[in-house]
């Protein structure tokens, strides 16, 4: 069992001042009274207590008279008191009170209060008390997140300008960041994330997220250091110029680089022969071209490849599920005195009507056994040429970007050197450019190298992902939203909302309900009303905190709702005017009635706690109203409180 609240409760400024609010676990609580009476603060108050970031309480009456807000919360036979000073400003107070308490006792006295606990040590403190897994690693788009009593507050709350939002249907959906945590974190409160998976998963997105940054990193480094291309360029610049004799094979980095030292100081006595004629640009495109085609050939059989591995891996999946069904009927033994014969598992006698049967399901298994061995060597060595294959792309990829360096060096020479007049100025021209580079090459060289880390990374990826085999989370998920839309459905039809006829789904990609109509489907920003919005909010978060409750999932087991009625009703509706708003009334009293069967069904596992303004004189409403604060002088901070400081 999860937590629930017992009671709030308010410090004063005065001494000897306290304020205690209680609630019933299990039950359905409603505060009721008119405006500026501090109801919307019981909500911000516990959100604050609960390890906010920033400072929730609205400016009013509750800030200028309290001192410090705290609360009560149970689970099971524990209790949990957390008290966090008010703020002067609207920074919230970095640390709070923590206090384990025997279930039942009252909240200490001011003076026993040490606000010690830093807010991040708070909010891990609450996050266990309420059953949360904070080993569990949850991969997002930018880092990696363990679930915590923030992500759950998500779904505990709904305020007063969240009913009538048809664009949200989460608590703080609208606020930055905040829709990504949501669908991250849900099918963890669901159950649909197995903790080990969720563990490698993490640490597969984290190698990647490596593998990614290495290489940016190599890029940089091969940036740093002498172009290859360049030198080639070069060499074949020098040997235009007659520093070099003619090559007939193309110069690694390293023998480029003496080649180029040795074209800065010719001896006079050497005589090079004449230049090839053949243009060196159109060498230089017929080899781009032959590397292209040699890069198609290679990217098409790694592609081919890939396709093979997948269905030899859908294969296996299928071929183990068959075993699987076939293992489950060989209930027949093989006698050990006639190997032909079968026999029963319980007695050892003979089964001559089954033995055909045994013994083709026998036949079966082993040649499934056979095709499963096979396909597992092919399948590995399917990887090992794809790895080849790749490895092979790198380097045709590696040579094409040298090629490039190479002809854009080249032509940029050709079109300098030709305003030259002279054979003299074109040679000081390349052995000019010649000595620059061979000083950023010398630069380069005397920065440290980086390693490859490639092939290491790719293994470890491989690992993972051979760990990890069929993602299974994404079907328990689809399996269990399934589930969760049939309560919607059920608890849509029971409002009497338009479209509940159809099926309707919780879309977890774009956080809202749609209805299945047979136009289409319509989700909750194109229906109509307030009605509905108010419906479709109620129906979506009773339904979740019904699953999580029967499935034993650690969501926090309350819901506290500010002001539903609004959409109905002015702010001052007293429950009166029946010819006004007699049908609104009605709709109203049905909403609080799958309120509270809910809670009923649940009990004493699910607590809701409703803030209004509306006083409704009907069933559920009347019997679960705890405070009614109307007249004078009534609220959440005492009247006495505001007198004596008066």
């Amino acid at each position: 069992m999860t937590c629930q609240i017992r009671t709030v409760v308010l410090y004063g400024k005065q001494p000897g001042q306290v304020e205690i609010l209680p609630f019933t676990p299990g039950k359905l609580s409603i505060v009721t009274g008119d405006s500026r009476t501090g109801k919307t603060s019981i909500a911000t108050i516990t959100d604050y207590c609960l390890g906010s970031g920033g400072y929730p309480v609205k400016a009013g009456v509750v800030r200028d008279y309290v001192q410090v807000y705290a609360l009560q919360l149970v689970a099971g036979e524990r209790q949990l008191f957390t008290a966090r000073p008010a703020s002067s400003s609207t920074t919230a107070a970095p640390r709070l009170c923590l206090q384990f308490q025997p279930v039942g006792s009252p909240p200490p006295t001011l003076d026993e209060l040490e606000f010690t606990v830093p807010v991040d040590v708070a909010r891990n403190v609450i996050t266990d008390f309420c059953g949360i897994d904070r080993s569990v690693r949850i991969p997002t788009r930018g880092s990696v997140i363990s679930p915590s009593i923030r992500h759950a507050l998500f779904f505990c709350f709904q305020g007063q300008n969240e009913f009538a939002n048809p664009e949200h249907l989460f608590h703080a959906q609208g606020q930055e960041w905040r829709p990504s945590a949501i669908r991250e974190t849900l099918p963890y409160f669901l159950g649909a994330v197995d903790p080990a998976q969720a563990e490698l998963t993490a640490r597969l997105k984290a190698a990647r997220q490596e593998l990614k940054n290495h290489e940016q990193e190599l890029v940089e480094a091969s940036r740093r250091a002498p172009a290859p291309g360049m030198a080639r360029a070069l060499v074949t610049e020098a040997i235009q110029a007659q520093l070099l004799p003619p090559r007939a094979e193309e110069p690694d980095l390293p023998t480029a680089l003496a080649l180029l030292s040795d074209a800065l100081e010719p001896s006079p006595q050497q005589i090079f022969d004449d230049p090839p004629s053949e243009d060196p640009l159109a060498l230089l495109e017929r080899e781009r071209e032959h590397l292209r085609t040699e890069h198609n050939r290679v990217r098409a059989r790694v592609s081919n490849l890939k396709a093979l591995l997948a269905d030899s891996t859908d294969y296996m999946g299928a071929a183990r599920d068959q075993h699987d069904r076939l293992a489950s009927l060989d209930l027949f033994t093989i006698r050990p005195d006639d190997p032909d014969q079968a026999a029963c598992p319980l007695c050892a006698s003979p089964v001559t009507a089954a033995h055909e049967t045994a013994t083709l399901i026998r036949r079966d298994l082993a040649r499934l056994d056979a095709d499963v061995a096979f396909v597992s060597d092919d399948t590995a060595r399917t990887r090992v040429l794809i790895e080849e294959a790749q490895a092979q792309q790198r380097e045709i990829n590696a040579a094409l970007a040298r090629n490039g360096q190479a002809q854009q060096e080249l032509a940029a020479s050709m079109r300098q050197t030709a305003t030259l007049p002279t054979q003299a100025l074109r040679v000081a021209n390349v052995q000019g450019r010649i000595s620059l580079y061979l000083e950023t090459a010398a630069h380069a060289q005397a920065a440290p190298a980086v390693p490859d880390r490639t092939p290491a990374l790719t293994q470890v990826i491989g690992e993972l992902e051979d760990a990890l085999g069929d993602d299974t989370q994404a079907d328990r998920l689809a399996s269990f939203l399934s589930r969760i839309n049939q309560k919607i459905t059920a608890k849509a039809r029971a409002l009497r909302l338009e479209h509940s006829e159809h099926p309707i789904r919780l879309d977890l990609a774009k956080l809202t309900v749609i209805a299945d109509t047979p136009r289409g489907p319509v989700p909750l920003n194109e229906m109509g009303s307030g009605e509905n919005w108010l419906g479709y909010h109620l129906a979506t978060l009773l339904s979740l905190h019904e699953w999580c409750t029967e499935q034993g999932r650690p969501l926090p087991r309350f819901l506290i709702l500010d002001q539903p009625s609004q959409v109905y009703f002015p702010s001052d509706y007293d429950g009166n005017a029946p010819e006004l708003y007699g049908r609104d009334r009605n709709t109203l009293l049905r909403a609080y009635q799958v309120i509270a069967d809910t809670v009923e069904r649940l009990a004493p596992g699910f607590q809701v706690i409703v803030i209004e303004h509306a006083d409704l004189d009907g069933e559920p409403f009347r019997s679960s109203v705890v405070r009614r604060w109307r007249g004078s002088h009534t609220g959440l901070v005492p009247s006495d409180w505001i007198n004596t400081a008066g």
